[in-house]
């Protein structure tokens, strides 16, 4: 049982994790002051430790061994650098906006590579 309670969170905290993701860019791209609230600069640090801490406990409970998993790791590490591009250090607006939308193709690459159990992702 706490295993399927732990891939539930987990999924719904990308869920959470990617819809908070395309606002912030959105706003980044449009110069918006509400990226400076309070909620809106510690809410998703919170949602992305929890996607990330019941991540590793999936993956220990999985086997860290498994192909599709270190593909997962590998895209998560390219969405983390591609999206600070996207929100914080993009140079322009239109820097920013491809960086989002390169971060979400990223982004569903991962949950591509989650759904099938392959690296290939969606190309499996």
């Amino acid at each position: 049982m706490t295993y399927l309670y732990l891939k539930h969170l987990h999924v719904t905290a990308a869920a959470l994790s990617i819809v908070f993701f395309i606002i912030r860019a959105c706003w980044s791209v449009q110069g918006s002051p509400r990226l400076q609230s309070r909620f809106v600069r510690i809410a998703p640090h919170i949602i992305d430790t929890v996607l990330l801490l019941a991540g590793i406990y999936l993956a220990s409970v999985l086997g860290w061994h498994q192909p599709w998993i270190a593909a997962k790791i590998v895209g998560l590490v390219l969405y983390i650098v591609v999206g600070t591009m996207a929100i914080k250090r993009g140079k322009t607006p239109a820097g920013r906006a491809v960086a989002a939308i390169v971060a979400v193709i990223i982004f569903l690459y991962i949950v591509g590579v989650a759904i099938t159990k392959q690296p290939m992702s969606w190309l499996a």
